[in-house]
Order: structure tokens, then C-alpha cells, then sequence
């Protein structure tokens, strides 16, 4: 798959045949040309690799190296956020159907890119591990809301969501950490325990506040942190919270690659561990793919 990057600048000429008698832009790594289709009357396109040397801002084209042209080529016909790389792929990989292989998108500053040969494996996908209520969960409130700002458009990156339920252990004789919840049942911040047999659900804090209030209590146990649960794994590289703020980072969770943030972190630290992440994941999947 070939996708510019936002380094590498697409030109658009109107020639079939462009000039490279002509100096480029020394940032100008792609061409687009644009053409009347002589037996339709509309535009065709054929995409060029630049091929140029020289120093300074102008450079002398050495050669075009042609990528894709004519029914090898579609324009998009609506204006997009280009930079959201995720969504040119996807729309990309629909529209390459039959000969065609190479679509030309419009941003709506009228900057132009292309995604040529688009691969959806290229598409980096997250799980939002995650616990509720409240509803939607708040991590996936703020992933959802970060991804809708555009903040992950050039991570090549798309999002699914694990979120346990807890309102399955609802009950008299269950406990839960906080009455903020709002689930049935009784809660360490507020109820006074004098009976053995609950069903304490949350993490070892909870657990050792649960023993500090009522150790003479028998109890049961359902372990909730991310680190040690049975019910609230990965199935794939993810994003999660932790109450304890040292497990904070990089992490590997019944081996996959993920990344957790503190319960009250803000937006700007979930996108930064997003971010990380990412970054992590990419260059060990670059490691893996140099190795002979």
C-alpha cells in the first residue's frame, strides 16, 4: 500500500505528460495528473512517483515513475478530513474493486492524497477494556470522544470495546467499592456489614479496605483489576484504567501489548497512552518484519 505521509506532498498537474523539464517543490514526492477523458468528456487520473535531486526549495525532476493511470485510478467525490488515515482506507479498499486500485481523495482545506493498493491490515486495531456503569463506560466515553475530535487521524488506528457489565452481580448481599455506581446492592463508601457471605466485587483495594472495615466478615471475592481478573482480560492489544496510579504505562496483560491510565486521568493523558502505544506496536512490527 502506498499512502503519503504528512511529510511527503502531493502535487496535482493538469497534464497527462507533465514537464519534467520543470523544477518540483523539493517536498513534492507524488503527482497526480488530471485529464479529459477523450471518449467520455469527464477526468482521468494517472498518480507519478517523483523522482528528484538537487538542493534547496526547487529541484530538478530526474524522472516520473508511474504508479497508477487511468481505469486504474477513481477520484472520491467528497470532501473528507485526510487526515483521519484509518477512514481513507477503509473508504479506499471498497472502491478498489475490478481494475481499479488507486483512489484520489479532496480534504476539505482542497489538499489532495491517495491511497494506492489499500490494505485494511494496515489498520491498527485497540480494545477499550473497560467496566460499567456508568453507560456508556468513561473510558470509552473519552476514546470515543478523542477519536471524533481527530486526534488519532494519523495513527492508522480504530477502536472496539470490552466493557464487563457488573450489573450481573447485583444483589442484597453483594458489595461494591462506591455508591457512585448506582448498582444494586450494598457499598463499602456508605453500608456497615454484620453478616458473613457477601460477594465483594472490585480490586485489591477494595479488598483490603473490605478487610480493614470487617475483619471478623467471611466473604467472597471477584477480582476486577485489569492485572488480575478473570473476567476483565484482553483479547487484543488494549487501552484500560487502574486505580493504582504506579501501574500507570506500558503494559503486557495475558500477552497482549496495552496500555493503562490512572482513573482519574484526563483526556490529554488517555490519548498520550493511546499514542504510546501505538507508537510501541508499530516498531515492534517493524522489528519483526526487518528480521531475516
Amino acid at each position: 500500500m502506498i499512502f503519503p505521509d504528512e511529510y511527503k506532498h502531493v502535487g496535482v498537474t493538469k497534464s497527462f505528460c507533465p514537464d519534467i523539464e520543470e523544477p518540483i517543490y523539493f517536498l513534492t514526492y507524488y503527482l497526480i495528473a488530471e485529464a479529459e477523458d477523450p471518449q467520455t468528456g469527464g477526468s482521468e487520473y494517472a498518480v507519478y512517483y517523483v523522482k528528484k535531486n538537487g538542493e534547496g526549495l526547487l529541484r530538478k525532476v530526474e524522472a516520473l515513475e508511474t504508479i497508477a493511470s487511468a481505469e486504474e485510478v477513481v477520484k472520491y467525490d467528497r470532501e473528507l478530513n485526510i487526515k483521519d488515515r484509518a477512514l481513507l482506507i477503509e473508504i479506499a479498499e471498497k472502491l478498489c474493486t475490478g481494475t481499479v486500485n488507486t483512489v484520489i481523495f479532496t480534504g476539505v482545506d482542497r489538499h489532495v492524497t491517495f491511497v494506492h493498493k489499500p490494505d485494511l491490515s494496515d489498520i491498527l486495531e485497540l480494545e477499550i477494556l473497560d467496566v460499567a456503569p456508568p453507560y456508556p463506560s468513561w473510558l470509552s466515553l473519552v476514546v470515543r470522544r478523542l477519536e471524533a475530535s481527530g486526534i488519532f487521524g494519523d495513527l492508522q488506528v480504530r477502536f472496539t470495546e470490552k466493557v464487563i457489565d457488573l450489573r450481573r452481580f447485583e444483589g442484597k448481599n453483594t458489595v461494591f467499592p462506591c455508591s457512585a455506581s448506582g448498582l444494586e446492592g450494598k457499598c463499602l463508601d456508605s453500608d456497615v456489614l454484620t453478616e458473613n457471605g457477601h460477594l465483594l466485587v472490585g480490586c485489591e483495594i477494595s479488598k483490603t479496605l473490605f478487610e480493614m472495615r470487617f475483619p471478623e466478615l467471611e466473604y467472597s471475592f471477584v477480582n476486577i483489576c485489569p492485572f488480575k481478573s478473570e473476567i476483565v482480560v484482553p483479547s487484543k492489544s488494549f487501552i484500560t484504567r487502574c486505580c493504582r496510579s504506579e501501574n500507570s504505562g506500558l503494559v503486557k496483560i495475558s500477552g497482549f501489548d496495552g496500555a493503562v491510565v490512572h482513573w482519574g486521568a484526563s483526556e490529554y493523558q488517555v490519548a498520550e497512552a493511546i499514542r504510546k502505544l501505538v507508537n510501541s506496536l508499530r516498531r515492534s512490527s517493524e522489528n519483526i518484519n526487518s528480521q531475516p
